[in-house]
């Protein structure tokens, strides 16, 4: 994940300060030497590293600081402060065209993720009630207007391309289609080069001046780091990009690009991709980014993504069933289902407070694979009445999900743990049926 190698020092530099009572000049000194080697591994630029850890000495030094009560978590407040400020404070949103339609131009380099942001963010809005249009507007890559056909069918949204036109007479023609089709907003995907050159940068800026786009975005790769922030000067110099989306902020990318960018171009990241999967796209809101980072857990955007993959109307039925007893392993296993649907586990934990600190292996995927396997396996009438489950049915399910009989009887036996467990809680307002079951180890 990103970020987490950075968070782990961090929290290592800081533990030492909430150990102490009081804090010297020479504890912070020595604390911010860590951070500033734990940002410059992280690949951040050496400027910015200066000038913030510049700035986070002078204050944490300052006399409210030094004679409080708690001196090591007013440092570590000041920290969080400095970061949301260099993250760029408010989330930056799209400007929304009066007049429809939007025109977002998006620009970037092969292999950045660009083509698949187009359709992240067509779906995204899609899924707010707008008509979108994707308009292909990359004549040198054939794979690229084709991706962007099958993005559009799978996003519902709409798809316009010329094969035998220039990008600009496309953008221009897509624009009266979707002036006459009463779209809301046009997504433009435009050119890629493996470097920059020239020619594309002239090419972009003669699209540009055509479109006018209300909002220009330059997708960049987050597992690029300082060249990730030179490709966001280069373009936003030239181009006067409106925004920036990381890409790829889901892998083991230092996180140097994210603290970096706002501070070099300024310019506001507007969006993250945090996976291949459609739905894997998240506003970029420095506070929650700038808490991820530091240990302490994003629960604003686990709440949100709770309530988008979890039904309503199931939660309700769930809850119910809780209070009767009747909360079945096919109940279960749809639990299973909305859960997957908020991301890894991983993902999750590192939203919750203290959840970076918790190994990933220890919450094992697989164990949950195997749990749906094994539940899979049973009729519905096995799933619906575990009672049923005599010895040889246990083997018959071992055999079919590829696990032992001693699985079997352990998810079983956990189920039944559990159940009793959710029952006791399931009086409290009902809280237990808005959550999502977990896998079990």
């Amino acid at each position: 994940m990103a970020f987490e190698g950075l968070t782990e020092k961090l929290n290592k530099a800081f533990s030492k300060l909430k150990s102490r009572g009081k804090l010297s000049e020479a504890d912070i000194k020595s604390a911010m030497r860590e951070v500033k080697l734990a940002l410059l591994e992280a690949d951040v630029n050496f400027k910015i590293v200066k000038d913030f850890i510049k700035s986070v000495s002078e204050k944490s030094l300052g006399e409210q600081v030094m004679k409080s009560l708690t001196p090591g978590q007013q440092v570590i407040k000041i920290v969080n402060e400095e970061m949301v400020s260099l993250l760029g404070k408010n989330a930056a949103k799209l400007t929304l065209a009066p007049n429809p339609p939007t025109k977002i131009m998006v620009f970037g380099l092969q292999g950045t993720g660009k083509t698949t942001f187009c359709g992240k963010l067509a779906k995204m809005y899609v899924k707010q009630g707008k008509k979108v249009l994707l308009a292909a507007c990359d004549i040198y890559r054939p794979a690229a207007a084709k991706q962007l056909e099958i993005l559009a069918e799978k996003t519902k949204a709409e798809y316009y391309f010329e094969s035998d036109s220039k990008p600009e007479i496309i953008a221009k023609n897509a624009l009266k289609h979707a002036e006459k089709t009463f779209v809301d907003m046009v997504i433009f995907d435009t050119a890629g080069r493996l470097h920059i050159d020239d020619e594309m940068m002239g090419e972009l800026s003669a699209l540009n001046s055509s479109v006018k786009p209300n909002d220009k975005l330059l997708v960049v790769d987050a597992m690029t780091g300082q060249d990730a922030v030179s490709i966001a000067k280069t373009f936003g110099d030239t181009l006067d990009i409106t925004g920036v989306v990381l890409t790829k902020m889901d892998g083991d990318s230092r996180g140097g690009a994210a603290l970096s960018v706002r501070a070099v171009t300024g310019k506001p990241i507007m969006f993250a991709g945090i996976g291949e999967k459609l739905d894997d796209i998240e506003v970029f809101h420095p506070d929650r980014i700038a808490s991820r980072i530091l240990g302490m857990g994003d629960m604003i955007t686990l709440i949100e993504k709770a309530e988008q993959a979890i039904d309503e109307e199931k939660a309700k039925e769930l809850s119910k069933k809780l209070v009767k007893d009747s909360f079945t392993l096919e109940d279960f296993l749809d639990q299973m289902e909305q859960i997957k649907g908020m991301g890894s586990l991983g993902d999750i934990l590192s939203m919750m407070p203290g959840g970076s600190k918790i190994d990933v292996g220890d919450v094992d995927e697989r164990q949950m694979a195997r749990t749906e396997a094994i539940i899979k396996s049973m009729t519905k009438e096995e799933r619906t009445n575990p009672q049923v489950l005599n010895g040889s049915r246990r083997k018959r399910i071992a055999y079919g999900s590829g696990t032992s009989v001693s699985d079997v009887n352990r998810l079983l036996n956990q189920f039944n743990s559990m159940k009793k467990m959710m029952k006791q809680f399931s009086g409290k307002k009902g809280q237990m049926g808005k959550m999502p079951g977990m896998p079990f180890q």
